[in-house]
Parts: C-alpha cells; structure tokens; sequence
C-alpha cells in the first residue's frame, strides 16, 4: 500500500530530494521513533528523544488547533519511492511522491514535533488530515545521517527569552507585562526587549526577561484573571516600587548612568527584581501594602553593604539561583517589618543558630 502526496523534486549540491506535503495522519505510519537509549553516541544516528518534551509539543498543538506552526521535518528514506511527475519545471519539477507504508522514513531532524504530532493525534485524530511539510533525502549510511543532523544543528541559534516573550501573543503573563511596562517610565524607558542579559555598556537597567520572571511571580493564583486585571494589578504594584528606587529614578533622568548603577549597585539585577515580583505577591494581600512598602527606600543597595553577603551575593557576585532569590525577599520582608518565619530569618543570618546534637 502506498501513500500519495504532492511533491516537489529538486537538488541541493550533487543530492536529489522531495519537498512534500504530507498528512498528519502518515507520520505515525511512516516515521521512524528509534530508541537510542541503549546505543553509545557514536553509534546513534541523532540524540536522544527527550520525553518530557513530547507533552509540551502535544499541548502547544491541541491547545492551539487553528493557530498552530511548525517547520519542515527533515528524514531519509531506504527504499527508493515512485515519482510521477506532473509538469517540468528546470532543476525541480512537480509531481506526486508514493511512499510504501511499512517503509520508515529515518528522522534527520524533528524528531519531537513527529513524536508531538503523534501524541496529539491519539487525543484528536480529526486533526490527522492537516499537512507538514516534509524533505526527504536518500540514505546513504549511518555517517551521512550523522553529518545531516550535525549540519541542520549546527548553526540553530536559540532566541533569547526576551524576544520569545516580546513575540508570544498566546501566553497572558507576556501580554500583561508588555502592556504594563508601558504605563510605567523606568520600565518602559530602562528595559532591553531583545538581550537575556545586558551588556556593559547597556543603557537599560533591565531586561524584559527578568521583568517577565517577576510578573510570574507576583501574578501567582491569578490565572483565571483577565489580561486587563492583571495588567492593573501589575502597574499598581510596580509604580508603586519605583517611588521607593531612587536609583532607578536617577538613570531615567539621566542623573546617574545605567552601567554606572549597575556597577554600584544591585537593585536592578534580576534577583531582586525576581524578589520584589514575589514579595507583591504576598504584600498586597495588605490593604494597607503600600505604608508598608514605603520602607523599601530606606535599603541600602550598594553591593559593599555586608548584609547582602550569604543572601545573594557570594564572593563579591551577585547570585540568581532560587536560594538567592528566597533568601533576598527574606530580608526585604525583614526590613519592611513584615512577618517572617525562622527558616527566613535562617537565611539572612539572623535566625537562631540550629539545634545540634549537643544541645539536646
């Protein structure tokens, strides 16, 4: 038995290949899913499935049926399949391609959409007769395969997440940050859209990053809220925030240099931005949350104060993993007055010393 699909036959450097339109449906039946786990990497044509990345792929598809994208699934094939060609055109023509089921096609590179695709088709088979585009090349052994997956990866260069954020329409955190950095000055006028991380020379203060990072935090339980709600909710806190930063007010009047600040200080790098975004979380909670946060401008920022060593600075650099990010929002709440647990007080250095062995 085979399956028809339109084609395009051309040639890239000395080797013939199909650019085609394949139904969803085939790529369970024609692709080949090989286990690599048990082979070393030299004898793999191609790394590993990761699982946990199918249900991501599958969900991205069903949640967005009608809006979906994916690019082309590169494989190769064993036997020779039959081309029928329709109308000449020069080095390419167009034709219809008849792949033999029982035939697996050897995936060069998109394993995981394939997987993806097959995962969503269980769940919706209706969705079995939408089209990916598909190029298949002969296969010639297991050294050329290596070569093509090593020479379609070679030069993929991932997106920063700053861009990821500034591009996605879909997630309503990114929405909601984009729209609410607008209404506020330091962020709209001191946050790079584009870098995960600013350069020395950067004249912004943040990145839209780890703005985003601290919107999630500070946005935690309120899924089932409107895009606007959040939006309202997000410039309250952080408009707020920014009349206790005088730093941050000096590079957006152009009193004190942003790379100069960064140097100086902390209180625009990510941790503590990450930080404040889950203190507002659980200060707003208090209707009286802003009296209390007028504390805030009484921190001393400076990367030489010593009470930040041990929290999110350890041997003269600041720090970003969750430990850091915990234990800085720990001292904020401590200096805001707020209440706070031994572990918290623990993790500033200010908890009492834990019980050991010959103490009891």
């Amino acid at each position: 038995m085979f399956v028809h699909v339109p084609a395009m036959r051309g040639k890239l450097g000395s080797r013939t290949y199909f650019a085609c339109l394949m139904p969803m449906s085939a790529v369970p039946n024609l692709f080949k899913f090989t286990d690599w786990a048990g082979f070393t990497p030299e004898d793999r044509e191609q790394r590993v499935l990761n699982e946990k990345r199918v249900p991501d792929l599958r969900d991205y598809i069903l949640d967005n049926e009608d809006d979906y994208l994916f690019s082309a699934i590169t494989a190769s094939y064993k036997s020779d399949p039959v081309y029928e060609e329709i109308k000449n055109g020069g080095d390419g023509s167009l034709g219809v391609l008849k792949l033999r089921l029982g035939d697996d096609l050897i995936i060069n590179d998109g394993q995981h959409r394939a997987a993806g695709i097959a995962a969503a088709l269980k769940e919706n088979p209706a969705l079995g007769d939408q089209t990916i585009a598909v190029l298949l090349f002969p296969y010639e052994n297991k050294d050329r395969v290596q070569q093509m997956f090593s020479d379609l990866n070679r030069f993929v260069q991932k997106t920063s997440k700053s861009l990821d954020i500034l591009y996605d329409k879909r997630d309503p955190v990114s929405a909601a940050t984009l729209d609410a950095l607008e209404e506020v000055p330091v962020f709209r006028e001191l946050t790079d859209k584009d870098s995960q991380t600013l350069k020395t020379k950067s004249t912004k203060l943040f990145t839209l990053a780890a703005l985003y990072d601290a919107n999630a935090e500070l946005l935690k339980g309120r899924d089932d809220e409107k895009v606007g709600d959040k939006v309202e909710l997000l410039v309250d806190w952080w408009s707020a925030v920014a009349k206790q930063m005088p730093d941050w007010t000096a590079v957006l009047t152009h009193h004190k240099e942003a790379r100069e600040l960064r140097a100086e200080k902390i209180s625009s790098h990510s941790t503590v931005l990450r930080a404040l975004g889950g203190l507002g979380q659980e200060l707003m909670k208090d209707p009286e949350w802003r009296i209390r946060l007028e504390s805030l401008g009484t921190i001393d920022w400076s990367k030489k104060n010593p009470e930040w060593e041990g929290v999110c600075i350890v041997a003269n650099s600041v720090v970003s993993n969750r430990q850091a990010r915990a234990a800085t929002k720990s001292y904020i709440k401590f200096r805001l007055g707020m209440p706070i647990t031994d572990a918290e007080m623990r993790s500033i250095g200010r908890g009492p010393a834990p019980i050991t062995a010959e103490d009891l």
